[in-house]
């Protein structure tokens, strides 16, 4: 697989917040709805094709996020996708450096890794299926 071959799958940005009720009701004010999380210490929020992640306490700064396998609903999509495994690879060979991988634990299923683009902005490629 080659960089031009790569399908991240759904983009999302997921946010760290300060307080998470405050940050819902600001973008439910801005036409999000919740379409997952625990609505505790994460919520997740689409506003039609548009995905953002609240996360209270679970991490430092803003996080761009790529979900294989995943709509931008927040569902798995029917079909083939490209495995995280694949990605990470195909990250590894175009001389990125994965900062955090999980994608050793397993050979199939949820995995992800995370790469730091030139300007400190963290990427997470992270699949749920």
């Amino acid at each position: 697989m080659t960089t031009e071959d790569m399908n991240l799958g759904a983009f999302s940005v997921s946010l760290a917040v300060a307080d998470l009720t405050q940050s819902m009701d600001f973008y439910r004010m801005l036409g999000f709805t919740a379409i997952g999380g625990d609505h505790e210490t994460w919520v997740i929020l689409a506003n039609q094709d548009t995905v953002l992640g609240l996360f209270q306490g679970m991490f430092e700064g803003n996080i761009l996020t790529f979900n294989p396998g995943w709509s931008g609903n927040g569902q798995p999509i029917e079909g083939e996708f490209t495995d995280v495994r694949h990605l990470k690879e195909a990250v590894e060979a175009a001389g990125i450096a994965v900062v955090a991988d999980t994608t050793t634990e397993s050979s199939s299923g949820p995995a992800s890794f995370s790469v730091v683009d030139p300007d400190g902005n963290a990427i997470l490629i992270d699949q749920h299926v």
